[in-house]
């Protein structure tokens, strides 16, 4: 019975608190901003969610309006996605 009790306490503390790597952001620097066709151009680090060595690369902006709170040379603190077989940025913002 002691052993059930442990398991369902430790089953609740998964459900209670996400793996981290699920919110896990890259870092990078913005080289390019294409708005017209909501892209922009990151030379970043590993991207370990998507199992992806350090690169530059366009990526898709989930979100047109995410691009106006970025400028090219910004360092930036991003979470990719692949949506559809297209890698897109979900959430990007300045590195502090």
């Amino acid at each position: 019975m002691k052993s059930l009790l442990s398991a369902l306490a430790a089953a609740s503390l998964v459900l209670a608190f996400p793996a981290h790597s699920a919110e896990e952001l890259s870092e990078g620097t913005v080289r390019k901003i294409d708005a017209p066709a909501q892209r922009v151009m990151v030379q970043h680090g590993p991207i370990k969610n998507l199992g992806m060595g350090p690169m530059t690369m366009m990526f898709k902006a989930k979100d047109a309006a995410m691009l106006k709170t970025i400028k090219e040379g910004d360092k930036v603190r991003f979470r990719v996605e692949d949506i559809g077989g297209e890698y897109t940025i979900t959430r990007i913002e300045a590195a502090k």
